[in-house]
């Protein structure tokens, strides 16, 4: 159904798109379009018949986008990210929570410091 709805939104894009590159410009502003008393596009009633056109396929393409939002979280189920049980660990541990798979698996609990030398020394190449 899914999949039925979403090829009829691209066409109605495919079909909104055409429609308003129809349109005359009123505005004119890049300088172009707008002029010409005769033409493809210079009766009123086919300017009236894009406009009726322009908003059917708006419609369409608005009630589409509603569906296709509805539909893409109707079946989701609420998730927590602080309670992950599936986050993959490595190792073999048992899964956690969030923060239990944010640990470093077996690290020590304090690192080794390093240990200061009694005397001044020479720096040692190495």
């Amino acid at each position: 159904m899914q999949t039925v709805v979403l090829v009829i939104h691209l066409m109605l894009v495919a079909a909104l798109i055409g429609v308003v590159l129809l349109q005359r410009s009123e505005g004119g502003g890049l300088g172009i379009g707008g002029g010409g008393a005769g033409g493809f596009m210079s009766s009123r009633g086919t300017t009236n018949l894009l406009t009726r056109t322009t908003a059917i396929l708006a419609a369409g393409f608005f009630a589409t986008s509603l569906f296709l939002a509805w539909y893409a979280g109707y079946e989701r189920q609420p998730a927590s990210i602080i309670n992950n049980s599936t986050a993959p660990l490595s190792g073999d541990k048992a899964p956690g929570n969030l923060l239990d798979s944010l640990k470093k698996p077996d690290a020590p609990a304090t690192p080794a410091a390093p240990v200061a030398p009694a005397a001044p020394q020479a720096p040692q190449s190495r």
